[in-house]
């Protein structure tokens, strides 16, 4: 008996092995750095959890900072996209904006950025980083709904990858809907609004035409700001998170195409 029980377990560790072997390695690695704040860690936890679940059906693979320490050139050219989650503009030292800025320039890899990361301007003691607004279309940070409001998102590049099955319009609750000194759409390329007359609770709060899905097509790095991303119930709205997941997959897949190309 113990004879077959040790013959059943060298093959079942046999068998275990060979599917080990054959699982395919991860399509790319993100980096995310998250922010876990009072404000926006309930969000971000949900987004983590929901990004664990994603990660293992798309075959993904990330890692998680809670702040770009040690970030530099070595650390990014592990990863073929950014997921700023949250994280701010601002308390990144100079040796990580650069590493960053040339990410994106050269197209390194895609960067998808949520909500916090278009806080431009100069906050506790940081001076801005002129760069980053550039790269988000010129824009300081100005104002935003503090007491939150849904609003419709009005697409207006549906054939965009990263509305792939998503309706022209949908409703967003529960967000902040930060508002700038300029309209990004001169510099960017604008892929949804937010209809302002729509607001529930309605709100003085307003830009007019009020962009909040972008990229910017002058860089080389795929890259997508969606400025929804404060409250945790976001993680519900199957929109949003459909609108996240494309948004993952579209920008981490020019990473993957730049490497075949270049024969890396």
């Amino acid at each position: 008996m113990k004879t077959l029980l040790a013959t059943a377990a060298l093959l079942i560790t046999a068998l275990l092995s060979v599917a080990r072997a054959e699982d395919p390695p991860p399509r790319f690695r993100a980096v995310v750095l998250a922010e876990k704040d009072d404000n926006h860690g309930p969000f971000v936890t949900a987004a983590l959890d929901w990004l664990k679940t994603t990660a293992a059906k798309e075959n993904f693979a990330y890692d998680v900072f809670e702040e770009p320490k040690g970030f530099n050139k070595g650390l990014f050219a592990k990863y073929q996209l950014v997921i700023q989650l949250n994280y701010p503009p601002y308390r990144w030292s100079d040796e990580a904006k650069a590493a960053f800025e040339d990410y994106i320039e050269n197209g390194r890899g895609g960067w998808v950025g949520l909500h916090h990361a278009t806080l431009l301007g100069e906050f506790d003691g940081y001076p801005m980083w002129p760069w980053f607004s550039d790269f988000m279309g010129g824009i300081r940070f100005k104002s935003y709904i503090a007491k939150r409001a849904s609003g419709t998102v009005e697409v207006e590049a549906a054939d965009h990858p990263c509305f792939k099955g998503l309706p022209k319009t949908f409703t967003i609750d529960e967000e902040e809907w930060y508002t700038y000194d300029k309209n990004p759409r001169p510099k960017v390329l604008v892929l949804a609004k937010v209809d302002e007359a729509s607001y529930k609770p309605d709100s003085e709060v307003k830009m007019g035409d009020h962009p909040v899905v972008w990229s910017n097509p002058k860089m080389k790095a795929r890259n997508v700001y969606i400025q929804m991303g404060h409250h945790p119930s976001l993680i519900q709205n199957e929109n949003y998170t459909a609108l996240l997941r494309n948004s993952i997959l579209w920008a981490a897949t020019g990473a993957e195409k730049a490497a075949e190309h270049s024969g890396s």
